[in-house]
């Protein structure tokens, strides 16, 4: 629909055409075509206004006469708007006009029409013009809509001529900044970004090169990469064992920060059983600040959780989850040594990949609780491969690390809690089946030992560790790791169908065998 406003901005109105006046409109089924009455009277073609085309001939209503037509062409220039209803016309001799019949009248956007009958003809006393048949229903609620339109745009118009009159401060822009934004944008503590800013200048990416025997075809050393996180100020650096391995034995470390700063780091001591291993910082910064470790015997399933590591290379990545479980047992291995690692593991679904192995797991405070150690991946065991991560990351407990990176850094050596007896790992009883014969000149129970103490004998099958229970001999070895040399454990065990408990005080092993 065209405007009829639009492009007329000072156009003059043209003068009236040289035509009869026309009475009121025709009744319905006559020549005059309600469409054609409800069109716009000016047309939009490339930018010109053109005068309409004269208004049909009127035809004769039965019952009524037409007016006589004047003798003389019409007025010139504009044409008068008709006189309201019983005003009286000016000019002299002109007679009053006669009553009008009192029809129905019906409503008009933009003016009046006559007398607002169907009968009648143009005011008695009226200047000669050009009526409008009337328009449809329809057409009223067209231009309805259209004056509706045109309001709401001059409201809006109005409104922002308002504004930028009233936020003109010489700057050709209509971009208005908010008030109430601060200048520097703080992170509040506790939040994602909060920990994760403290804790990255403490964490540090580890590359692996072996050495020796570790060279390849290709002449570069095998290796890998890992993360690690400061432990103490004297420039210790928690990881795990299986991150260095390859390079324990002639090869050589370097540690990352996240600034970028690199340093070269030696092995001080691991502990292939607990995937726990303290390296050194040669030539230490000076500044160093370590993580603050936190309590894991406090974790509670649904704890915050946030990891940080360098999954497939990619340093200072930083991921979040929750304590899916806690005291998960898992026996993890690199998969060259055919050595296992056995942990009582914190589970997370935070997202943890290969190269996040050794990197600290935070709570919401930002405390390590745990150390990043395996994965479970779809279609393969437990272990540090090369799938991606599922949700099922294992994480070893900051107690039990905390106590083996203490035996290490003052000796070099780990030291194993014992039972004194030879478990069957493999077993599929329902617990912790001790071996029937001596494996490898070793004895299924140790003579004097812990288990032969307690009375435990070969063949028992131990159920359960501190009311804990144990389904197998990865689970019973977490638990016994769990604690240190010269605790005192319950034991439950089957023997003949009959179930048994004693009381064993936990030897210890010092070194892996």
């Amino acid at each position: 629909m065209s405007t009829e406003n639009e492009g007329n901005e000072g156009t003059a109105v043209p003068a009236a055409p040289s035509v009869p006046p026309v009475p009121a409109a025709a009744p319905a089924g006559t020549a005059a075509s309600a469409e054609g009455a409800g069109a716009d009277r000016t047309s939009h073609t490339n930018g010109a206004t053109y005068p309409a085309e004269p208004a049909a001939a009127a035809v004769e209503e039965p019952g009524h006469s037409p007016q006589p037509e004047p003798d003389t062409a019409p007025l010139p220039g504009p044409v008068p708007a008709a006189a309201p209803s019983g005003a009286q016309p000016h000019g002299a001799g002109w007679p009053p006009p006669p009553p009008l019949p009192a029809y129905g009248s019906g409503s008009h956007v933009g003016g009046s029409h006559g007398g607002g009958d169907s009968g009648g003809g143009p005011l008695w006393g009226a200047p000669p013009q050009v009526s409008e048949p009337p328009r449809r229903r329809s057409g009223g609620l067209v231009a309805a809509v259209l004056v509706a339109a045109l309001v709401a745009g001059g409201v809006g118009g109005g409104i922002g001529y308002w504004a930028a009159e009233h936020n003109d401060d010489g700057i050709d822009s209509t971009t208005v900044s908010a008030a109430d934004t601060p200048k520097d944008f703080k992170r509040e503590p506790g939040t994602v970004a909060a920990v994760a800013a403290k804790a990255l200048p403490s964490v540090v990416t580890i590359e692996a090169k072996a050495g020796g025997a570790g060279v390849g075809e290709s002449g570069e050393s095998e290796g890998g990469t890992g993360t690690g996180f400061v432990y103490d100020k004297e420039g210790h650096v928690l990881t795990n064992n299986h991150v260095v391995a390859s390079a324990a034995d002639g090869g050589t470390l370097s540690v990352t920060f996240s600034n970028g700063k690199e340093y070269d780091a030696e092995v001080i001591g691991r502990a292939q059983g607990y995937d726990v291993a303290v390296l050194k910082l040669k030539n230490a910064p000076s500044g160093l600040d370590p993580l603050a470790l936190g309590n894991s015997e406090q974790v509670a399933v649904g704890d915050s959780t946030i990891a940080i590591g360098a999954p497939f290379g990619l340093s200072n990545t930083v991921t979040t989850g929750i304590i899916s479980a806690k005291n998960r047992p898992v026996a993890s291995g690199d998969g060259s040594s055919g050595k296992n690692s056995y942990m009582s593991a914190l589970q997370t679904d935070a997202s943890i990949n290969p190269g996040n192995s050794g990197g600290p797991l935070l709570d919401a405070r930002g405390a390590v609780i745990g150390i990043n150690s395996a994965i479970q991946s779809a279609g393969s065991g437990l272990g540090q491969t090369q799938a991606g991560s599922i949700g099922l990351g294992f994480a070893i407990p900051i107690n039990q690390a905390k106590n083996v990176a203490e035996q290490l850094i003052k000796t070099g050596k780990p030291v194993y809690p014992v039972i004194g007896a030879t478990v069957d790992m493999a077993g599929k009883d329902a617990g912790a089946k001790i071996a029937t014969q001596s494996t490898g000149g070793t004895p299924a129970v140790s003579p004097n030992g812990p288990a032969a103490k307690a009375g435990l004998k070969a063949g028992d099958i131990i159920t359960q560790f501190n009311g804990k229970p144990v389904d197998s001999g990865p689970t019973l070895i977490s638990e016994i790791w769990n604690h240190k040399p010269g605790d005192k454990v319950t034991l439950t065990y089957e023997r003949d169908g009959k179930e048994h408990t004693a009381e064993v005080v936990l030897g210890k092993r010092t070194g892996d065998s």
